[in-house]
């Protein structure tokens, strides 16, 4: 069951998380706010001692710091902010935290170049109604950077020290 939770919970809201933002440029709160209470619940009964839990904690408060201050100038959408520091909280001060933001930052820089591409093509018009296409063919609306954390994290968890767990489990 419990590790039902670890394959289930982080994966839904990566991908709930980058669907949202893909359809309505938003990320909800509950989202960021379910993945740090389940990690909460889920890692002390996974063995996690409390300073490790600690640990983990303090990269999302860090994370948070960072990027509330990218959000205060402008810089990155508070949804991508609270989400970014949500998955810090999973990925712990580890390698995995480090490999979450380089793949996010890399796929959300060909996500960038992609959209302003597509922006400035001829399919552009053509797409302005359609409800998958319209945030990427406006010109007026940010990037669905949700996108990229979105699968920035679905790359990187299987390194997480929950699913590691998780796998061992179900290996032995």
């Amino acid at each position: 069951m419990l590790e039902a939770l670890i394959f289930v919970v982080f994966p839904f809201c990566m991908v709930f998380a980058a669907v949202s933002d893909m359809l309505s440029m938003t990320i909800a709160n509950r989202v960021s706010l379910l993945l740090v209470a389940s990690f909460v619940v889920i890692a002390p009964l996974t063995g996690m001692g409390w300073t490790d839990l600690g640990w983990h904690l303090v990269a999302g408060a860090l994370m948070l710091s960072l990027t509330f201050t990218l959000f205060a100038v402008g810089g990155m959408g508070g949804g991508d902010a609270k989400l970014m520091a949500a998955t810090a909280v999973w990925m712990g001060f580890d390698t995995a935290l480090v490999q979450y933001l380089v793949v996010a930052s890399v796929i959300g820089g060909l996500l960038t170049l992609a959209i302003l591409m597509f922006r400035s093509s001829m399919l552009a018009p053509i797409t302005r109604t359609n409800i998958f296409l319209r945030h990427f063919a406006d010109e007026k609306t940010g990037i669905p950077y949700g996108i990229a954390l979105g699968i920035g994290g679905l790359m990187t968890y299987p390194q997480t020290p929950l699913m590691v767990w998780a796998l061992e489990r179900l290996s032995t």
